[in-house]
């Protein structure tokens, strides 16, 4: 009696465990539900199709508002892993406020599709302008990516309402004529500080130091009058000489973008602007020499008291708001998302406003070289081209 006993208590027993069968693979678990996938390919095109953009952002997001998300490599190639169903593409540059394409690409499960090339080019949203140089014209490379820039004068650059429409401006090297327009220069300091300070963007290079510093045509000594970046961030001296000057890429990005990290530097000028003392707190340094002397740098850490809150570019009518991400390995990017979508990926942790620098600036770039008037500028041009479509 006693064995038919312990029989039937390991019956049950054995049928308790067998019904049970093993928890951890039964009991389902959405956060471990696999995504079904698939894959976009393309290669990101200037408008007009004739130059590769490396370095661009490339992603789409799920239904939880989980971002996919790669860059483009040096040739403007590039390979999305995104989950499956009918999605809006982006396509980016910088923080994505200036330079950005939106695509609908339908995602099937374990399958590739490839975007045709006049999906991906890289549409201009910003407002382009420029002063006109003596010794380089970067609005010809602006034209040579099939983008637009209209002609500005520092007459207009003493006129915030005129300035304030653009979101970007470049100044090319001799434009200041300083003897001739002095008269303008305080104005022209308060404006670029008020353009800055509400989200513009600038790019100055070699002489044109001297409007982001002060000084007449070129600076020729540390903190001298007028400009509108503090003394104590930029020091740049008249007294670079000619020659070819071996130089590396120090910005991962920048580097990953043109391919290369090393480069010949053609100062074909008989002096030009070196920098001699900055903030390494205040500016990215992206060129350097081979004695780790800056020749590109950058900030967006730009910030001034009792300057007016002005609308610049197309703030005011812009449906995007940039955000900081951060990506698996801490890895953050900014970008430019519909402001439809930023409450629910701050509330997966994204917060409103770029990564890096003050959450109102706009970007400074500064390069002690340019776009020579021959045209000769070697690899120098990539760079440029980055600077154009990153501010």
């Amino acid at each position: 009696m006693k064995k038919h006993y312990l029989f039937i208590l390991l019956c049950i027993f054995t049928l308790f465990i067998n019904c049970r069968g093993d928890e951890s693979a039964t009991v389902s678990d959405p956060g471990s539900t696999a995504v079904k996938t698939g894959k976009l390919t393309g290669k990101v095109m200037s408008q007009n199709g004739t130059k590769p953009i490396g370095g661009a952002s490339v992603f789409t997001f799920d239904e939880k508002y989980k971002i996919y998300y790669t860059t483009s490599d040096a040739e403007g190639n590039f390979s999305l892993e995104a989950p499956v169903g009918n999605h809006t593409i982006h396509i980016q540059t910088g923080n994505g406020s200036n330079f950005r394409t939106e695509i609908s690409a339908q995602v099937k499960d374990n399958e590739t599709l490839a975007l045709d090339a006049s999906q991906t080019k890289l549409n201009q949203v910003a407002k382009i302008a420029y002063v006109k140089g003596t010794y380089d014209q970067i609005e010809d490379i602006i034209q040579s990516l099939g983008y637009t820039a209209t002609e500005i004068t520092n007459n207009d650059l003493a006129n915030l309402t005129t300035i304030s429409q653009y979101d970007i401006i470049f100044l090319n090297c001799g434009s200041r004529k300083y003897l001739i327009h002095q008269a303008l220069y305080p104005a022209i300091d308060a404006n670029l500080a008020t353009f800055v300070a509400n989200g513009g963007s600038i790019y100055a290079s070699d002489w044109d130091v001297a409007y982001l510093v002060g000084g007449t045509d070129n600076t020729s000594a540390c903190a001298p009058a007028g400009g509108f970046v503090p003394d104590a961030k930029l020091c740049s001296l008249n007294q670079g000489s000619s020659g070819i000057i071996p130089a590396t890429v120090s910005n991962a990005g920048l580097a990953a973008a043109l391919g290369f990290n090393t480069l010949n530097i053609d100062f074909d000028l008989g002096v030009w602007q070196k920098i001699t003392n900055y903030d390494p707190t205040y500016w990215e340094v992206l060129v350097k020499d081979m004695s780790n002397n800056p020749l590109m740098i950058r900030t967006n850490h730009f910030t001034a008291t009792g300057v007016p809150n002005t609308p610049v570019g197309n703030a005011p009518n812009t449906t995007f708001t940039t955000v900081c991400i951060t990506l698996p390995g801490n890895i953050q990017i900014s970008i430019s998302v519909p402001q439809v979508l930023v409450p629910y990926l701050v509330a997966l942790g994204a917060t409103v406003g770029p990564c890096s620098g003050s959450s109102n600036s706009g970007y400074i770039y500064y390069t002690s070289f340019h776009n020579h008037a021959s045209g000769n500028i070697g690899n120098a041009a990539g760079i440029l081209q980055y600077v154009i479509l990153n501010l």
